[in-house]
């Protein structure tokens, strides 16, 4: 199959592995099979040293596909925020480095892909944004918060605002702010610091330093958020609203 065919596209370097996003065109949007292929990819890396996950094209990733929402009920939509919740959880707590290097559009569920990382690069002009509390989604709600702690957290939440990456960079949802012409060389010498020490102690290292192991409670959150009536109805009403606001702006 070729790599224009593939929506993950894997490559291993040493003990380095790449895994990068190959949807450009739906600006990487999370299709149910791209969900389960980074899941296989992270539970198949062996003794990878550290992971990267990157977006083809233009955006990092817009956040969940739901091209085909009109075809779905509200079952069907859980499930697929839970394989993604899932997906979540295994980034934070990998045994190994995980580093996002973003650009463009980091949305919705792209951000908590990206904030559930390691080390989060976002390259400057690149933009965040959670909208999932406006269909009352809580997805990676708790992880955010101990990131850059409950107020910040509670503030990008209600507010569901546009965020630049200087602006998450001064709140600790981005690590580093680093040009997409210096992203190899800058990957390559967290590589080299991640190798310096053993793989197990490595290991020990990051879940020693995580905050809390608050899974459990994070998948119990999301599951009682999307599993209350209407799931469908409210992400079609917030679409509709985020249609008509950009439809209005433009006759402007």
């Amino acid at each position: 199959m070729s790599s224009d065919e593939t929506d993950l596209i894997c490559t291993r370097d040493g003990d380095v592995l790449t895994l990068t996003l190959n949807r450009g065109s739906k600006a990487n949007s999370l299709a149910p099979a791209l969900v389960e292929d980074l899941i296989n990819a992270l539970e198949q890396a062996g003794d990878v040293r550290m992971a990267i996950i990157q977006g083809d094209g233009k955006h990092f990733c817009a956040g969940f596909d739901l091209s085909d929402i009109a075809e779905l009920s509200d079952g069907d939509l859980l499930w697929r925020f839970v394989r993604i919740e899932l997906l979540l959880q295994k980034i934070h707590l990998s045994p190994f480095p995980i580093v996002a290097l973003a650009h463009g559009q980091i949305v919705g569920a792209g951000a908590d892909l990206f904030a559930a990382c390691w080390r989060r690069v976002a390259a400057p002009g690149s933009k965040l944004k959670m909208p999932g509390w406006n269909f009352e989604l809580a997805l990676g709600t708790g992880r955010l918060a101990a990131l850059i702690g409950q107020d910040a957290a509670r503030d990008m939440l209600i507010d569901t605002k546009t965020i630049s990456a200087e602006q998450a960079l001064e709140l600790g949802l981005a690590t580093d702010l680093v040009e997409k012409v210096d992203w190899s060389d800058f990957a390559s010498d967290l590589a080299a610091r991640a190798g310096a020490i053993p793989q197990n102690a490595t290991s020990r290292m990051m879940g020693l330093t995580r905050a809390s192991d608050s899974a459990e409670y994070d998948l119990a959150a999301l599951v009682r958020s999307a599993a209350r009536p209407g799931l469908k109805a409210r992400i079609e009403n917030y679409r509709s609203r985020v249609m008509r606001s950009q439809k209005g702006a433009s006759t402007n």
